[in-house]
């Protein structure tokens, strides 16, 4: 709890020094407590016990008795060779009610940091719906986007569009060959278009490029690899013609894509073509500065690579950025890319499966080789359904739309069971919020290094743990500002009031929702500063779930009066809650 911590640091150094420490490497040891039952900081005395040839027990009873008197400490305890300090909660509920804290955007919109930072995920190839699959990439990083943006960075969340590659020409060259006959014959066996989704030409178009995935397996695969070969060719030449074939094709597929995104909550502030770095000539100009490198290399077809094993690469140390016509590779366009986002931001951030670890490896030390910077980069694990992979290829995945729409309609049943005197028009709305948060939020939950496999019964539960649970204590917080309204109270009178803390009872619920509030910036910092947005759905989960403790123990409206304490706490939990569902894309309504 870095509240408690800027209050007490000066004087526990003070007893550290009286007691002999030199030095302040304990300040690195003084880290928020493990298990909050303990307390908000704990210090662990081995290391400064050894360094003192005291045991550790006494030394750490030492210093609690030398700063217990401290008004901010409520308890302070040594257990075991650990300091442990807890909050004096009087103290706690003036400094997170007196408006001298800024928390979140609960008592005011945090300060801008005056960072400009830009997030670049999802990058999906616009040959297709989206799919679960390729969800945790854009989920991850929109939450990146939002919770960045409640930090107070400025933020720039960009999509990079690959024009260029072979995925856009085999789509390319099956639309300009291949009528709908002839993909649906290909195609023979499969399931046909969804009806719900006819006219949505992600999932229209998505049957020309599984037919030409198909047809380059068959009898004619060469003439048709060849085709495609030239395409590839001419696109990374910069033949304008083929790009904007390329674009033709992928267009309507990256706005199908882009609308099923807009459903989950994720937007992109700007979109940046791959070809723009062939055309204006930045990808000509990169690869002769490679070419003159020390650790240039050149393969017997002209091919020229870095040898990057000379730099401590492991394994594939070649690092090929030219083919042997002299046209680019993906990887070489990608290095030209990072270097122009470099100058549009303070700090980059990528968004990359893990299996793009070595590729990222790659362009970080080619981009060190040419004296860039190099980005931050966020690798994940990838989602399993319970039935096995998902592949584009093949056909045999699970597109976010249909997931969507099944989220709604079991999200629909469960609000009708509990509130069947609503109107299906609202049913529908709380189902579509609660669908959408649902899967946001299943994902999000979870390391990103860590593979999951998705299961409804989860994503939808209304227990502690899922976003229903947590979208309901926000809306509990809603109901019981209306009640206090309705009762004819003057909220922003109450709101303002001073209150005199030493006077009121301070129920259990209470003291743990102020202390779960006071380290609500803490772990924002820490998600976005380490790249773990989990971090901070963990807390969302906490401050629901102590919110709900407080609502338990503390009677916020009795007999028509709100209690001043009780509301002003109760307002920042609900501003909180709001603010930190929408940094992470749960959709804070408020009826439920």
């Amino acid at each position: 709890m870095k509240l408690l911590r800027d209050e007490i640091e000066q004087l526990l150094g003070q007893a550290l020094v009286k007691a002999g420490i030199s030095g302040d490497n304990w300040r690195q040891m003084l880290a928020p407590s493990r298990d909050m039952s303990q307390g908000d900081l704990s210090l662990p005395c081995f290391p400064l016990a050894k360094q003192l040839s005291r045991n550790p027990v006494e030394l750490a009873q030492s210093i609690a008795d030398e700063i217990s008197s401290n008004p901010a400490i409520g308890e302070v305890s040594a257990v075991g060779g650990y300091l442990n300090i807890k909050a004096n909660v009087n103290w706690l509920a003036q400094q997170v009610l007196s408006g001298k804290v800024r928390i979140g955007d609960a008592l005011g919109t945090m300060n801008s940091t005056g960072r400009k930072v830009l997030i670049e995920h999802t990058s999906a190839n616009p040959n297709g719906p989206f799919h679960v699959g390729r969800a945790r990439n854009a989920i991850l990083g929109d939450s990146l986007v939002r919770l960045h943006r409640l930090f107070g960075n400025e933020v720039r969340a960009e999509y990079y569009v690959d024009d260029m590659g072979k995925q856009v020409a085999v789509l390319a060259w099956a639309l300009a060959n291949l009528s709908k006959e002839e993909v649906e014959q290909t195609l023979v066996g499969r399931d046909a278009v969804n009806p719900r989704w006819s006219g949505k030409a992600d999932h229209e178009t998505v049957r020309w490029y599984q037919a030409a995935q198909k047809m380059r397996e068959g009898e004619n695969a060469q003439a048709i690899e060849d085709e495609i070969g030239r395409l590839v060719h001419a696109s990374e030449h910069g033949d304008q013609d083929v790009l904007n074939q390329f674009e033709s094709a992928y267009q309507p597929v990256l706005d199908g894509m882009l609308t099923t995104l807009n459903r989950l909550g994720i937007n992109f502030d700007t979109f940046t073509k791959e070809s723009k770095f062939v055309i204006d000539g930045d990808v000509a100009k990169l690869m002769l500065r490679l070419s003159e490198m020390e650790i240039y290399g050149e393969a017997d077809n002209g091919a020229g690579y870095l040898d990057l094993g000379q730099r401590g690469l492991k394994g594939k140390t070649e690092f090929f950025f030219r083919r042997g016509d002299g046209s680019s590779l993906y990887a070489t366009r990608d290095i030209a890319y990072h270097m122009w986002k470099w100058q549009q931001c303070d700090d980059l951030i990528d968004v990359l499966g893990e299996d793009h670890k070595l590729q990222g490896k790659q362009v970080a030390m080619a981009l060190t080789e040419l004296g860039e910077r190099v980005p931050e980069v966020l690798f994940y694990s990838f989602i399993k359904l319970p039935e096995g992979k998902m592949s584009t290829r093949k056909g045999n995945v699970v597109f976010m739309d249909d997931l969507l729409e099944e989220a709604q309609a079991q999200a629909a049943t469960i609000v009708r069971e509990l509130r069947p005197d609503y109107l299906e028009e609202k049913v529908m709305e709380i189902a579509e919020a609660v669908g959408v948060s649902a899967v946001r939020f299943n994902i999000i939950k979870v390391s990103p290094d860590k593979g999951f496999t998705f299961r409804w019964e989860e994503a939808l539960a209304f227990e502690a743990g899922s976003a229903p649970f947590i979208m309901y204590s926000h809306t509990r917080a809603h109901s019981v500002m209306l009640r206090c309204i309705e009762s004819g109270a003057d909220i922003d009178l109450i709101i303002s009031s001073e209150i005199d803390y030493c006077q009121q009872e301070m129920p259990t619920g209470l003291v743990e929702l102020l202390r779960t509030i006071a380290r609500h910036n803490d772990i924002l910092d820490k998600a976005v500063n380490m790249r773990k947005p989990h971090l901070f759905a963990a807390q969302l989960l906490d401050l629901a779930n102590a919110y709900n403790g407080f609502y338990r123990d503390c009677h916020i409206l009795v007999e028509g009066v709100p209690n001043p304490l009780y509301l002003q706490v109760s307002e920042v939990a609900r501003n909180l809650l709001k603010t930190g569902m929408q940094g992470v894309g749960i959709i804070p309504i408020e009826q439920m």
